[in-house]
């Protein structure tokens, strides 16, 4: 019989084809139960686990999830692989694979270098048969870095998305949230909002007034209004200051095609905001965002599981050499992650990320009718530091008020910084410094009246 197969004591389970294999190996969540995907038991999803560790890594370049003509996300995945990239690793099963990246001699340069061979299904296919701390250590091997007007990624450091959202849109509160963000040495990797009225008009407007503060107080920081790519070009088209463009993406064309969007689209929004040229020190403009569930949520996962959807997103991502990629992981809902759930769901990504060779942060996050609470966040929170997640999400209280959902804190950030020794982007870490926040590398407690930056909140 053609597919995949393992005997367990007595009994002999068959997976008919990779994706069936993939979906039952996968460790339990609610989404693909939800999706009518999951294993049926913990001794089907350990016989797929040991099946999957027999598959040859070959196997995902030969057979298509989802098919190469009818979506282009699978056609973008196969045409841009790096046959050179993968010969090292190139004649190994999954099990093997994961041996390897194991392995003290497979090091942050040799990971580097596999990057362009590895396809976003060989990542989540490694990923099911690997505990939390096999994916931790090796996506605490990998590096990847991106460039603006900072440089995010480096060893060693840690930054965040400063996200003074409010659910008005209100000048003075956007702007004493920022405030709050910076006095915490906070908004390294952006200063992004997500606007409560999203329409091309408040875009313009949102993206004036962050441009004015960067502007204003010299900091070597960039600014995003998350509303969606058409929208950016079109502020783009009446010269507002764009600095990123942000767009949420998923791992098929259907998916994608909900969100309104095409690779074509992408293509366009990333060539008009590089001609631009406002980055100081690099040139890396897309921010893109994803979540589990994303592709089952509308309906387009072609029974493929929600984790491996996912990682077939960060191939969109890749496509595009973006400056932030950013997983949600909790965002979504219960009815896709649940409690423990998002713990392991937010360290698979990062470690699919990262191995793909993305600038990998993470939303620590849930939704407040999710059987979740802060202690699991601070969890995924320590687990992601130590796994050299590139940035997290800060947010005033770990409260926000517009989307209604829990995310990370400043102090969150903080945190992190003083338990793993982990520094800002170092051109923000000179600001910082320049600006009275910090001195000798340790935040003030307080700063002085008349501290030019408290003048944010009266402009």
């Amino acid at each position: 019989m053609a597919g995949y197969s393992c005997t367990v004591g007595a009994q002999l389970y068959r997976f008919s084809d990779l994706k069936t294999l993939l979906a039952k190996a996968t460790p339990a969540r609610s989404g693909d139960r939800l999706a009518g995907l999951s294993a049926d038991s913990e001794e089907e999803r350990v016989a797929a686990q040991m099946a999957l560790a027999d598959a040859p890594l070959r196997s995902f370049l030969n057979e298509a999830l989802v098919p190469y003509e009818s979506d282009e996300v699978t056609r973008l995945i196969v045409d841009s692989h790096d046959e050179a990239a993968l010969a090292p690793v190139a004649q190994l099963t999954v099990g093997e694979f994961r041996d390897w990246l194991l392995d003290y001699a497979t090091d942050t340069a040799t990971l580097f270098a596999l990057a362009p061979g590895i396809t976003p299904e060989m990542a989540a296919a490694v990923s099911k048969i690997m505990r939390i701390q096999d994916m931790v250590l090796v996506a605490g091997k990998c590096r990847v870095t991106a460039s603006f007007r900072n440089t995010l990624g480096l060893e060693e450091r840690l930054s965040t998305r400063l996200q003074p959202n409010h659910p008005t849109d209100d000048p003075k509160g956007i702007a004493a949230s920022i405030l709050d963000g910076l006095m915490y040495g906070c908004g390294d990797a952006v200063i992004g909002i997500n606007p409560a009225t999203d329409n091309v008009d408040q875009a313009v407007r949102l993206m004036s007034m962050l441009d004015e503060i960067i502007q204003t107080y010299n900091i070597p920081i960039q600014s995003c209004v998350l509303t969606h790519v058409t929208n950016t070009m079109q502020a783009i088209e009446r010269g507002a200051p764009v600095d990123l463009v942000f767009q949420s993406v998923a791992g098929t064309e259907t998916a994608n095609t909900s969100f309104g969007i095409n690779l074509d689209v992408l293509v366009e929004a990333n060539q008009a905001a590089r001609g631009l040229d406002r980055g100081t020190v690099g040139h890396n403009v897309m921010y893109f965002e994803t979540g589990q569930g994303s592709a089952l949520s509308a309906n387009s996962h072609h029974g493929v599981d929600q984790q491996t959807c996912e990682a077939r997103a960060y191939g969109v991502a890749r496509a595009f050499s973006p400056l932030l990629v950013n997983s949600v992981v909790g965002f979504i809902g219960p009815e896709y992650l649940d409690g423990r759930e998002i713990i392991r769901a937010g360290i698979e990504d990062h470690f699919c990320g990262k191995l793909l060779g993305l600038p990998m942060g993470g939303d620590i996050c849930y939704t407040n009718h999710a059987d979740a609470n802060q202690d699991d966040m601070d969890t995924l929170l320590t687990l992601l530091g130590t796994a050299g997640c590139n940035f997290i999400m800060g947010v005033p209280g770990a409260d926000d008020v517009m989307l209604n959902y829990q995310s990370t804190s400043f102090h969150d950030a903080l945190y992190l910084r003083q338990l793993l020794g982990l520094k800002p982007a170092p051109e923000f870490e000179t600001w910082l410094a320049q600006a009275g926040i910090v001195e000798n590398g340790t935040r003030l407690s307080n700063v002085a009246p008349g501290h030019p930056l408290l003048s944010l909140v009266q402009r």
